[in-house]
């Protein structure tokens, strides 16, 4: 499995009959296959193949869960040795756990590697973000949250409730009390999109004058949770003066900062976390998908040992002892120095840039390209209009899948077609993958049909 080769319609039959019973006997809250309507057999690195033999370049990546890709040789020695010794070990120490641990805080910034303790959450991103909160609330005494409009956390109770996306949260009662959302201050200068962002506002001020203000409504703030690229929201990256704005404020308020490093970590923006390229030093920041470089579940949250000592017991979960999880992720951190994968992702990334602002200037159906790093995104438009054009988005992801390219959309009303390979895809992977999108964008001219009519 090394290049595209789709040989059936899409679905194919096998496939077809794998969807149908999936439709009869899981919940009707099933996503992707919904949009990418394919059945899975196996997974190689980039690429993927289906029931039926087809096979797929994979630029969702397990969601950014497979920073190394599907089923990397070295990672699965790893499991496969330790599957044998211990699977689970609670919150005993072991020795995976300890190399684990020995690995991921060798990770940070040598001025603050050793300010951190680490905390074992559930096996998803979200229980960190909820542990987070809880930390924060705990050390200050303080029960309000202030989030950012776009800001994606999780879908458990407290994790919704600091998430931007209202049509997720609508019918869901009992929301956690007490969190105001304030604009994201992004370096998008879009006008395809009415979001509010750097170019519009300062967003900043914004935040600092409800802080100033007795009057603005704000009770006792525990903490400030901030995404630095917002993934779900449209791939919107964080303008560095506005974060060192925020920042500067949660110091002068005495305001704890979270930073949510559950999609931008673990080397996803071309440095082990987002943070470290905006100057700042964050309280607490969490992280997940990529911890374990192969998809199994493991979530972390760093926070400054100057913070209140947790009682024994508050934060559990029967998971948080993935032992297979432990000895994968440390061996990912191997590779990523062995194989200078931090730097690939920098390359990719210049790669993918330049080729999506050629293709940007050939076809008006596609707007601002943004991201950091191998996290990227390309806005969609209705060619006619200039707007954000959702039927558009969705034609280039299926037609791209019927021809070999998985990718996934996000943003308001899914009008941003994301870009989240493996951090190790190769110069010619990007290359065919790329290919694929062009072929994909003339089809829609050809076909008259750009402007999602």
């Amino acid at each position: 499995m090394n290049t595209i080769n789709v040989q059936t319609p899409i679905p194919g039959p096998r496939s077809r009959q794998a969807l149908d019973k999936q439709l009869a006997q899981e919940s009707t809250a099933v996503s992707y296959p919904k949009r990418l309507p394919i059945s899975l057999a196996k997974g190689l690195g980039c690429y993927v193949q289906d029931l039926d033999g087809n096979v797929f370049i994979d630029f969702l990546a397990g969601a950014g869960s497979l920073p190394l890709g599907h089923s990397h040789p070295d990672l699965v020695a790893e499991v496969v040795e330790q599957a044998g010794t211990l699977c689970l070990g609670l919150d005993f120490p072991t020795p995976a756990k300890e190399r684990f641990t020995d690995a991921h805080l060798g990770m940070l910034p040598e001025a603050i590697r050793g300010d951190y303790r680490i905390h074992f959450c559930g096996p998803t991103g979200a229980d960190a973000v909820e542990a987070a909160v809880k930390l924060a609330k705990a050390g200050s005494g303080a029960d309000e949250i202030i989030s950012f409009r776009g800001g994606y956390h999780g879908c458990t109770n407290g994790a919704l409730s600091l998430t931007g996306n209202r049509a997720m949260k609508k019918n869901v009662p009992g929301k956690m009390p007490g969190v105001h959302f304030f604009p994201f201050g992004s370096t998008s200068t879009s006008q395809a999109s009415s979001v509010l962002n750097g170019a519009q506002v300062d967003a900043a001020l914004l935040l600092e004058s409800a802080l100033e203000d007795v009057n603005s409504g704000l009770g006792n703030v525990a903490a400030v949770i901030l995404e630095l690229v917002q993934g779900e929201g449209g791939v919107y990256v964080a303008d560095k003066d506005f974060v060192q704005r925020i920042y500067q404020l949660t110091r002068k308020f005495g305001i704890t900062l979270i930073i949510d490093e559950i999609q931008t970590g673990c080397g996803r923006t071309g440095t082990w976390y987002a943070f470290e390229q905006y100057g700042i030093e964050p309280d607490i920041f969490v992280t997940s998908k990529g911890t374990s470089g192969i998809g199994l579940p493991s979530s972390l949250m760093f926070y400054r040992k100057s913070l209140v000592s947790w009682p024994s017991g508050s934060h559990i979960g029967t998971f948080r002892g993935n032992q297979l999880a432990f000895v994968a992720g440390a061996k990912a951190i191997e590779v990523f120095h062995r194989d200078a994968v931090l730097n690939n992702v920098r390359l990719r990334s210049e790669q993918i840039g330049k080729r999506l602002g050629e293709l940007q200037r050939d076809f008006a159906m596609l707007g601002e390209v943004r991201g950091l790093g191998l996290m990227l995104g390309v806005e969609i438009l209705n060619p006619v209009t200039g707007k954000v054009c959702e039927a558009t988005a969705s034609k280039i992801q299926q037609r791209a899948l019927r021809l070999g390219l998985i990718t996934e959309l996000g943003g308001r009303d899914d009008t941003v077609l994301r870009v989240l390979p493996p951090l190790n895809v190769s110069e010619q992977t990007v290359t065919e993958a790329l290919g694929v999108l062009e072929h994909v964008l003339t089809e829609l001219i050809n076909d008259n049909e750009g402007a999602g009519q």
